[in-house]
């Protein structure tokens, strides 16, 4: 969460959270969306959001004007939705962002609303999920970067591997199925709300502008199902989640044994607001 100071409070609950997931790999978390909309968990997802600053969604409110308007107030008008279940996501804003190579690569923008719920969101769900990613995951965690990732090909180098493909995932947010996806989180989460939470924020449309002064709204993740917003601050851990499953399915299939070839897998740390999954095949 930046340079922030967590709260203690809410290192507690995170600790316990953690010790809970890591203590009993198979319990299902059964009662967390009340977690959520605790005082101190929604102030440290608003600060959090607000260091990060960011441009406003399609509401267009911006940082300024919750400031004007009384930031408790506002964190409290939102506690409240959550607390009596009113709050619904809004649409995403889209923008292009320019590449290296010429092409634009899309990003998606949240209301401030979103951004707070997602990342108190995340605030409670990465601990317990954190315990179960795979030694091979260097993508999008606190504790790890490329330059981890790069170690850990170079010792496999120095232990008698002798080829490396390296493989950038192309559109991997935007290919990422619901349904199997929803299957990750659901092997940790039993609470019906905080599922639903997940399912509105991958079903939310998108809203761009048609090139010709005005907004459309689409909603082709919902339609394909398929695709989370890059952006958005719960996606880095689901597309975690998702890259897991597919790491686990490697070495069950008995690919990692049969070819000893082991998957290294990092997200380009030189622009960590575009979302970029890739992996190194070492073998």
């Amino acid at each position: 969460m930046g340079n922030l100071q967590t709260p203690e409070s809410v290192q507690k609950l995170q600790t316990a959270l953690r010790a809970k997931a890591k203590g009993e790999p198979e319990f299902r978390f059964y009662l967390l969306y009340d977690k959520i909309y605790r005082q101190d968990v929604l102030d440290y997802a608003y600060r959090s959001c607000k260091a990060n600053k960011g441009a406003a969604g399609v509401d267009g409110v911006r940082f300024e004007d919750i400031e004007a308007s009384e930031e408790e107030q506002w964190l409290g008008e939102l506690a409240e939705r959550l607390k009596k279940k009113d709050y619904r996501p809004e649409a995403v804003k889209r923008v292009w962002i320019p590449k290296p190579n010429g092409k634009q690569r899309p990003l998606g923008i949240p209301t401030i609303t979103d951004r707070v719920v997602q990342t108190a969101a995340l605030i409670v769900l990465e601990p317990i999920f954190a315990v179960d990613l795979q030694p091979e995951q260097y993508a999008y965690r606190a504790e790890r970067g490329a330059q981890d990732a790069v170690k850990a090909v170079h010792r496999l180098l120095t232990t008698g591997h002798q080829h490396v493909i390296d493989a950038d995932l192309s559109g991997y947010f935007d290919s990422i199925p619901h349904k199997e996806l929803m299957k990750s989180v659901a092997r940790r989460i039993s609470d019906r709300h905080i599922l639903h939470l997940i399912k509105q924020w991958l079903e939310a449309p998108v809203e761009e502008d048609d090139g010709h002064g005005h907004r459309k709204r689409t909603t082709s993740n919902r339609d394909a199902g398929r695709g989370i917003p890059q952006g958005a601050p719960i996606s880095p851990l689901l597309s975690n989640l998702y890259m897991r499953r597919f790491i686990l399915g490697w070495k069950q299939w008995g690919c990692e044994r049969r070819w000893s070839a082991h998957i290294v897998n990092y997200a380009d740390d030189r622009a960590p607001r575009r979302r970029r999954k890739e992996a190194v095949k070492v073998h």
